[in-house]
């Protein structure tokens, strides 16, 4: 079910009765009560001129009435004698009462509705006269429950009059015609508006939004709605109407912000133009958020002692329906003694929000309604006391947190943090630095050592290319030199880490590299020796892998552990 409707009653009543009355009963059938959305009373103007009169309008249980109807009392101006009369005009709002049908349709076809009710006014009292108007938007009508006073004249179709008609006379219509104005409905409204006592009120309205008419059937082509005009059921733009005065406006989805919007406004009025992101086809669904701020002197005043907001309720678009609708007003922090007034029946309660620099957090009044239509959008007061000192609370938080801070850093910047030089933990502090600084100097040497290695590994890689055996010995007795030069600078090294406490932990591994690599020097040297002594005896190099086989498999193996050893050491610098 989708939609709006009104229905709008012209009733003159008579009193025939013995006993003065002060109340008509308006008679409503269940399946469309939860549907009523507004239902008003006014006292009939003849001429139309003079201001409009409210009547009260109230719901009941009047004892012995059928319980498939819901009935509503209207009180008259005043106690009607027997034969005393009054006229008023009923105007009730009806949502989600038209029925699309089919329930699917394409892009390219226009939506249909069914609309269901009665010829005769259902009313709990003997009517003497009535006729019904059914005025529809325009479009074809397919078809209509015949009567023989019933007639279609262009986009209305009237029946009656008839008169002397008893109480709970029911005679039920059926009318399916074309209506393919927007069916937006908010599922769910959000709206929260915060007070600012520094000049501001913030309004967020967060939607969720769905096309409540036929279901869009088939695939969606972008080029025929563009080209060819095709969905017709669809809506593209929707326009809110904002306070005069607005500003700061924005406009976003779950995606983020659209640019797709038009704002425009004078000192009367601000209206928002938006646009989704895609077109509105039935069932689809979009959320978004929009945003504005308003100045506060228009609509925060004081009176009896209290502040109170004064601001509208419902949704700035008059095109959509809402099923459930959340008012949450924040208060400023510190507000006591709230008390709210609504026009209209609201489910109350009260939560508290925390924001910046907040301590005992914000009131919030949170309204509820359900079946919400644009004639919901009246105003409502928020009143509570707040004391204006309480306007200080946050800058002097403020200043005192600016003001710690700037003596925190003063302090910072003229207080000496280093160590003193002449205390133990100072003093061992440069003792393990320049324990690492001696070990990586071991590493240095020993990197040296090894690479004096693949030197000579190079020239006997040389000897069995070309034969050279002078210039392989000559590379031997440079390697021999440049080792013993190397063990010279490591002596006095070794014998620093061996004696130092610091070094304590680090000198085994330390030690344990120098011999490996020592023992590395020595099988190097004597598989040097035995590969020039194979190529002076002019032996084979199938001879010569042979004898130095094992020799090599220790030097690959004793490489391994030099390496393993010296990254276990670079962890300790």
């Amino acid at each position: 079910m989708i939609s709006k409707f009104f229905y709008v009653d012209f009733q003159m009543v008579e009193n025939e009765g013995p006993d003065a009355v002060s109340e008509v009963l308006v008679a409503v059938p269940n399946i469309q009560a939860k549907n009523l959305a507004n239902l008003k009373a006014f006292l009939y103007n003849e001429g139309g001129k003079g201001s409009v009169v409210d009547l009260p309008v109230s719901i009941v249980h009047p004892e012995g009435m059928p319980p498939e109807l819901s009935f509503y009392s209207v009180s008259s101006p005043e106690k009607l004698e027997k034969g005393a009369s009054f006229s008023f005009i009923l105007l009730a709002v009806f949502t989600h009462s038209l029925v699309p049908f089919p329930e699917e349709i394409t892009q390219a076809d226009s939506q249909l509705v069914v609309y269901q009710d009665s010829a005769y006014y259902l009313s709990p009292y003997a009517v003497k006269f009535q006729t019904l108007s059914v005025r529809l938007p325009g479009g074809r009508v397919e078809s209509y429950t015949k009567h023989p006073s019933g007639k279609l004249v262009e986009s209305e179709i009237r029946y009656g009059p008839f008169e002397n008609l008893p109480a709970f006379s029911y005679s039920p219509i059926v009318v399916h015609f074309e209506n393919n104005h927007p069916f937006a409905v908010a599922h769910e409204l959000v709206r929260e508006i915060e007070i600012s006592h520094w000049g501001n009120v913030q309004v967020t309205e967060h939607y969720r939004l769905v096309h409540g008419g036929a279901q869009n059937k088939g695939g969606f082509s972008r080029l025929d709605y563009q080209s060819r005009m095709k969905g017709i059921s669809s809506f593209r733009h929707l326009v809110a109407k904002l306070p005069p005065r607005a500003h700061s406006v924005y406009y976003r989805d779950e995606i983020g912000n659209i640019s797709t919007s038009h704002l425009w406004g004078d000192s009367k009025k601000t209206q928002l133009e938006i646009e989704p992101r895609y077109p509105m086809f039935g069932g689809w669904r979009t959320f978004f958020t929009i945003g504005y701020g308003l100045p506060l002197k228009d609509f925060l005043f004081e009176g009896a002692g209290k502040r109170f907001l004064n601001i509208t309720f419902g949704c700035p678009f008059e095109e959509v329906v809402i099923d459930n609708l959340l008012v949450k007003v924040v208060l400023p922090e510190g507000s006591k003694e709230i008390s709210v007034s609504t026009p209209f029946p609201t489910e109350q309660k009260q939560e508290i929000k925390y924001s910046h620099l907040d301590i005992s957090g914000r009131p919030v009044v949170v309204l509820e309604k359900s079946n919400v239509v644009p004639e919901h959008n009246l105003y409502f007061q928020v009143y509570y006391k707040f004391n204006n000192l309480s306007l200080l609370r946050e800058p002097i938080m403020l200043i005192c947190g600016f003001f710690f801070l700037f003596v925190a850093c003063i302090l910072y910047t003229r207080t000496d943090m280093s160590i003193s030089k002449s205390s133990a933990s100072y003093l061992a502090k440069l003792q393990l630095e320049e324990v690492r600084e001696r070990v990586q100097q071991v590493q240095n040497i020993i990197s040296r050592c090894l690479a004096v290695h693949d030197k000579v590994e190079a020239s006997l890689r040389e000897l069995s290319r070309t034969g050279d055996i002078q210039s392989c010995k000559i590379a031997r007795k440079t390697a021999d030199g440049l080792l013993k030069e190397l063990t010279k600078e490591l002596k006095p090294l070794l014998t620093y880490l061996q004696t130092s406490p610091q070094a304590a932990n680090i000198w085994p591994k330390v030690e344990e590299l120098v011999a490996k690599e020592r023992e590395m020097q020595e099988k190097l040297m004597l598989k040097h020796s035995t590969v020039v002594d194979c190529f002076e005896k002019k032996l084979g190099g199938k001879e010569v892998e042979n004898r130095i086989a094992s020799q090599q498999q220790k030097l690959s193996a004793l490489r391994q552990d030099v390496d393993d050893l010296l990254e276990i050491i670079d962890e300790f610098c």
